[in-house]
């Protein structure tokens, strides 16, 4: 039998029940501390933070500070740093990753496969041919061969301004 070490999610499994439902977005946004979460970038209208679970390295999200779950709530300013944000992004993981392709994109509502319903959040997920693989399609699980905070230390160093 194979093992799949992830101790990084421990502390998320020993947290059990949270009492405050403070959105997680939201409250890593009040953080001072974006290297423990992981912010790569603070915007004006929007943040860029690793995915805790990605799907490949370099997994990232664009995150409008404003707490809604719709697209039409979000003013023209909010989606133009969404989209700048998107497309640096996308820059950056070129250079860093090399990756063939991107999945980029907005899951609204639950039966879209929104994790967090609540607040909207732009998925920019890099590519490879051949990423996907026996482990994933039959065992859906999925094998990250870096830890997430060397990739925000790969990441965090090209977001310069």
């Amino acid at each position: 039998m194979n093992h799949l070490w992830t101790p990084w999610r421990m502390s998320y499994l020993k947290r059990g029940p949270q009492p405050d439902a403070t959105c997680v977005f939201c409250r890593k946004a009040q953080e001072n501390n974006d290297v423990k979460n992981h912010i790569l970038h603070r915007g004006e209208h929007c943040f860029v933070i690793l995915n805790l679970y990605p799907y490949n390295n370099g997994h990232l999200m664009v995150i409008p500070y404003q707490h809604t779950g719709r697209l039409d709530e979000l003013n023209d300013a909010t989606l133009l740093e969404l989209l700048t944000l998107t497309q640096k992004a996308v820059q950056i993981i070129e250079t860093v990753y090399n990756p063939h392709g991107f999945n980029i994109g907005i899951n609204l509502g639950a039966a879209a496969g929104a994790g967090i319903v609540d607040h909207i959040h732009q998925h920019v997920v890099p590519r490879w041919g051949g990423d996907t693989n026996y482990l994933s399609t039959v065992g859906q699980t999925r094998t990250i061969p870096e830890w997430i905070d060397e990739t925000y230390v790969r990441l965090h160093e090209q977001w310069k301004d």
